[in-house]
């Protein structure tokens, strides 16, 4: 064979080579505990939401999980994701969702520990994730802009009667929903109301301020979100009442991270034992308790 041909030959096979080893998965660490110990980093996956990671380098979680990381004697490291990404990125296997139902698709690098940015425990997410004890109390509100014709609810005592009551003003009104979140219009029937539903396409963050611009009449928003929201633009917006029943928030973890878990739930417990856990929520959310005093009873 003459060189030329040795060469054609050579570039062939290297090609088929570089073509093979793409081909291969990438290989990551595993995420539970002796992992973690092991790589000496505890890698915290959030996205920028309220004052649980306000993308400033602190928030009630990454202050949470800081804290854990120096419980462990690993390092802290936040590693930035979205919403709809997030689980892939904590499980190694992307999913579709829609309403309560959940499908597996291809398999994603893991590129973190633990998901904590106020991420709530909803039934979709509980058959793909494995949750701490809960670390936040929640409910999905609805709000409108100050000035709409529609007033915010009375009170009556029974929270079904409530919902039923401001899911009722929803008719024929337009009102923004965020698909893969806690916000997913699927997951509290909104089209069953006759609202016209408009799937947002900015961030959580951004949901009060479209209705305050004009871009809808209403929203849903949790109440965390909520209550920033009502401090940050007192007099544009208003609650007209709830559209869910009492939500928690938690910490998610890989199903095949249960030594993790537990040294997070034995963590969170020493922290509502020695007060730290409630001086976090204190310093962020400090009305919360005022909305919530059953959760916090006792932390």
């Amino acid at each position: 064979m003459g060189k030329s041909k040795q060469s054609v030959v050579a570039v062939f096979i290297c090609l088929c080579l570089a073509a093979a080893i793409a081909a291969v998965p990438v290989t990551v660490r595993g995420s539970d505990l002796p992992a973690v110990r092991k790589a000496g980093v505890l890698r915290h996956l959030g996205v920028p939401y309220a004052n649980f990671v306000t993308g400033s380098g602190d928030g009630m979680d990454v202050e949470l999980i800081r804290e854990f990381a120096r419980y462990l004697g690993v390092r802290y490291e936040y590693v930035k994701t979205d919403w709809g990404t997030v689980v892939g990125d904590l499980t190694g296997k992307e999913v579709q969702v829609k309403g309560a139902e959940v499908t597996t698709e291809r398999e994603v690098p893991v590129k973190g520990d633990l998901v904590a940015n106020g991420f709530t425990v909803l039934p979709w997410r509980q058959k793909v994730v494995a949750f701490s004890h809960p670390t936040f109390p929640s409910q999905i509100w609805l709000i409108a802009r100050a000035d709409s014709t529609v007033k915010p609810i009375r009170p009556s005592g029974s929270v079904d009667l409530d919902i039923r009551t401001a899911r009722s003003e929803l008719r024929g009104r337009k009102v923004l929903a965020l698909e893969k979140t806690c916000l997913a219009p699927d997951l509290y029937h909104l089209s069953a109301t006759g609202a016209h539903v408009v799937c947002f396409t900015g961030s959580l963050n951004e949901l009060a301020p479209a209705v305050i611009n004009g871009e809808a009449e209403m929203t849903i928003l949790d109440v965390p979100d909520a209550l920033i929201a009502l401090r940050k633009w007192p007099g544009k917006i208003k609650v007209i009442g709830p559209v869910s029943r009492q939500q928690e928030m938690a910490v998610a973890f890989s199903p095949d991270a249960p030594q993790l878990l537990r040294a997070f739930n034995g963590f969170l417990e020493k922290s509502f034992r020695d007060g730290s856990y409630m001086a976090i929520v204190r310093k962020y959310y400090p009305t919360a308790t005022g909305y919530f005093p059953e959760f916090f009873e006792g932390k």
